[in-house]
């Protein structure tokens, strides 16, 4: 069983960085699409950021310039650079990954960044 597993989460003041990793275990077959997603307290879940298998990345406008998503297809592991990281950006961050009409979440990891 394919399981997505996050890390790099924590706290971090407001103009600091953080490098979020995501792992895909029980499988060596690379994911089509590979997106981070956050969902912050009371609000709905929201797309970040994704990258296809050919590294093309697509951006929210709210973290362009600020986010950077990377993947190393040979590892199945998806990155998130988040840099100049500001309050509005604490959330739970979750991995998704998709193959063959599958995808599949991770459990996420928490980000907090205080003012």
């Amino acid at each position: 069983q394919v399981q997505l597993v996050e890390s790099g989460g924590g706290l971090v003041q407001a103009g600091g960085s953080l490098r979020l990793s995501c792992a895909a275990s029980g499988s060596t077959s690379s994911f089509n699409y590979m997106a981070w997603y956050r969902q912050a307290p009371g609000k709905q879940r929201e797309w970040v950021a994704g990258i296809t298998s050919g590294a093309k990345p697509t951006y929210v406008a709210a973290v362009q310039g600020r986010f950077t998503i990377s993947r190393d297809n040979a590892e199945n592991t998806v990155y998130l650079q988040m840099n100049s990281l500001k309050p509005e950006d604490t959330a739970v961050y979750i991995c998704y990954a998709y193959r063959a009409s599958v995808g599949i979440w991770g459990k996420g990891t928490q980000v907090t960044v205080s003012s």
